[in-house]
């Protein structure tokens, strides 16, 4: 399992503060380094606010390609849809740099496998966020995307929260170069907890990266 790095903040804002801080970080050095930089979202309210955020600082948006952690099966501009509100958080400028996932293609399947091609070779940089019952990305507690060992993205079995989801894969994270947590509320302590403790018991436990670093808040941490 993934050894983590822990930054504690006093609150959300913070945390959404020193998110972006850190993207940008990671934005430019990659992007001096290799030319190009591969960012992957997840959706959630702290992180909306860190990307949000991102227009104060100078990314090289021309050579960077967003993509999405997961997405919901929804229709386009539904409430539901991450990329919905990560659209409206992001400047003009960088939703260029948008890939997002074709979930309203009729074989949802099959959209998983070509946006599965669309995707590097590694990315550079994926955030996750943290659910109370341990779910992270839509690698969803008792769902069978969480045994998926030969595909890069999937879609899930079943329902979660009132829709099927596509989602990157156990597979896909452990590719990633870094992974970035954004975990905030006391609702999530007991989640973090397991998390920094490598417990495969929620499905967040069982992220293998060997570069991962976990932003949270005091009321995640106690």
């Amino acid at each position: 399992m993934a050894g983590h790095q822990l930054e504690v903040l006093p609150d959300a804002v913070a945390v959404a503060r020193r998110g972006a801080e850190l993207v940008a970080e990671a934005a430019r050095t990659v992007v001096a380094e290799r030319g190009s930089f591969a960012l992957a979202a997840s959706g959630g309210r702290t992180p909306w606010a860190m990307y949000g955020q991102l227009e104060d600082h100078e990314l090289p948006w021309a050579s960077t390609g967003l993509f999405q952690v997961d997405e919901r099966i929804a229709p386009p501009g539904s409430e539901d849809r991450n990329l919905t509100h990560l659209i409206a958080a992001l400047s003009i400028g960088a939703q260029g740099s948008l890939r997002p996932m074709p979930v309203n293609e009729e074989d949802a399947e099959a959209g998983a496998a070509r946006y599965a091609e669309s995707l590097p070779e590694a990315l550079d940089l994926v955030h996750l966020g943290l659910g109370p019952d341990g779910h992270t990305a839509s690698l969803v507690p008792g769902d069978p995307v969480l045994e998926v060992a030969d595909r890069r993205v999937a879609v899930t079995g079943g329902e979660y929260q009132g829709t099927h989801r596509m989602t990157l894969t156990y597979p896909e994270l452990a590719r990633a170069r870094r992974v970035l947590w954004i975990v905030t509320g006391e609702e999530k302590r007991e989640p973090l907890a397991k998390l920094l403790g490598g417990d495969p018991s929620i499905p967040a436990g069982r992220v293998e990266v060997g570069d991962s670093l976990i932003v949270a808040d005091a009321a995640a941490v106690g």
